[in-house]
């Protein structure tokens, strides 16, 4: 009778240990799926900030006539964001507010928008979406 209640305790601490390597584990591959997501959406915040700070640059720096349109993602891997232009920068940030980013921008009018923005150079001055 001894050994089998020894066996069924040795039984219960071998569970318990494999478990408690199991949370181990999962919590550290949680962990680093987070902040994989982290560093994507600061990466995606950047990519946007600077392709309007390229796509304002490149314009002003064209002749009058240069028109082009350019897309804005509508949201971040899923996530609500903002995007405006403040004298002379442009402000991508996540609704939250964890996430945000700002560029420097050449002289521009109008605002940016998500989804298509149309920008046009005449008479020497940009204009985005106007």
């Amino acid at each position: 009778m001894g050994k089998n209640g020894q066996s069924a305790i040795e039984f219960i601490i071998l569970v318990g240990a494999v478990f408690f390597f199991f949370i181990a584990f999962s919590f550290a591959i949680q962990g680093n799926i987070a902040d994989k997501t982290r560093e994507k959406r600061d990466l995606i915040i950047n990519d946007i900030g600077l392709t309007v700070q390229d796509e304002v640059n490149l314009a002003s720096q064209s002749s009058d006539g240069y028109l082009r349109e350019f897309k804005i993602p509508d949201n971040l891997l899923g996530y609500e964001y903002d995007i405006s232009i403040v004298d002379g920068w442009i402000y991508v940030r996540t609704t939250n507010g964890k996430h945000a980013t700002a560029y420097p921008l050449a002289s521009v009018i109008g605002e940016i928008q998500k989804g298509t923005n149309r920008i046009r150079k005449e008479n020497g001055q940009v204009y985005l979406n106007s």
